[in-house]
């Protein structure tokens, strides 16, 4: 079978490769064995491949946070999932035609997914979900504010809060992406920049914004800071500028706004299985009914995997960059 592997980290398409390995062969007892039918190449993925991610495994080394995938077989005990279901998965090393895993790792999804979005099901949805319910408690009409508005993540907090009820201040690099945003269901738009206070309060005629999300850090979550009320609480959960993120003394201590951060395996650690089920089982729910969803720009096989790493790290795309492991999806 193939399986991407990483034998020395440094520019994604420079250090990943196409390899033959030996089949997974027949589950165990409490175990099941799928076919990866897509997976999509995330930021997380990119900075795995360098080496800044937060995991640096021995090498050599497969990446892949998500996946979905067609069960193939199960081994004894197994009774939640059966062959022929479709699966996401919990566990890393999903770059690979064929994976064995554990049985509790691995979560049915509705047979009638579409393939390319329930690729993108794992991290994704419920990243943006627990970031709108697990830091501030917001009431329907209240306000929050978010960087990177237009990222697979942010298009899905705009959607997740629409169903609740809040309004959302959406932020861009450019004004040419309001429009699509809009079309999403976002109540304001503005193009990031020091005077992004300003514009923040005329577009809100000053409405107090409790919860912001930052995912490029630096200066940037400074300056969502400067948007929030008194007590108001940033969040944290990326760095699309590689820097660590930066907070003016004045919003910590005159304002008591908080900076936290956000990692989806701490979020979903604190619930038990049940209620991690429970969670997939809305949002693929909510996938199957279209009312989510998550633009793609192309797939490829496999066997062109360093293109499609080069693909997925261009600027201004108009969407996620898949990979097929065992044919067309």
């Amino acid at each position: 079978m193939k399986q991407v592997l990483i034998d020395r980290y440094g520019q994604p398409e420079d250090v990943a490769r196409c390899a033959e390995v030996p089949d997974v062969g027949a589950p165990a007892a409490g175990e099941v064995v799928f076919d990866v039918l897509a997976f999509p190449i995330n930021p997380a993925d990119i900075s795995f491949c360098r080496g800044t991610y937060r995991l640096r495994p021995p090498l050599p080394a497969t990446p892949g946070a998500e996946a979905i995938g067609r069960v193939s077989a199960v081994g004894a005990g197994v009774a939640h999932v059966k062959p022929g279901d479709l699966v996401i998965n919990l566990e890393r090393e999903n770059w690979a035609q064929r994976r064995r895993v554990k049985a509790d790792a691995v979560i049915a999804t509705p047979p009638a997914l579409d393939l390319r979005q329930a690729a993108m099901l794992r991290i994704n949805p419920p990243t943006a979900l627990l970031l709108l319910t697990d830091f501030v408690e917001l009431k329907p009409g209240e306000w929050l504010i978010q960087n990177v508005a237009n990222s697979a993540v942010g298009r899905l907090v705009i959607r997740l809060a629409r169903a609740r009820g809040l309004r959302t201040v959406n932020v861009v690099r450019r004004d040419a992406l309001f429009g699509e945003l809009e079309a999403l269901g976002a109540d304001a738009c503005a193009v990031d920049g020091p005077d992004l206070a300003e514009t923040v309060r005329t577009r809100t005629g000053g409405a107090a914004i409790r919860l912001g999300l930052d995912a490029v850090a630096g200066r940037a979550t400074a300056r969502i800071a400067s948007c929030l009320a008194e007590g108001g609480v940033v969040c944290n959960y990326g760095s699309m500028s590689g820097e660590d993120p930066v907070m003016a003394r004045g919003a910590l201590t005159s304002g008591g706004v908080t900076l936290v951060g956000f990692v989806l395996g701490r979020g979903l650690a604190r619930r038990s299985l049940a209620e991690v089920r429970a969670i997939y089982a809305d949002l693929g729910a909510q996938l199957l009914s279209g009312y989510l969803s998550a633009p793609v720009e192309r797939v490829y096989p496999i066997e062109e995997i360093t293109a499609a790493l080069a693909h997925a790290q261009r600027g201004e795309r108009g969407g996620k960059i898949l990979v097929a492991p065992n044919g067309p999806v």
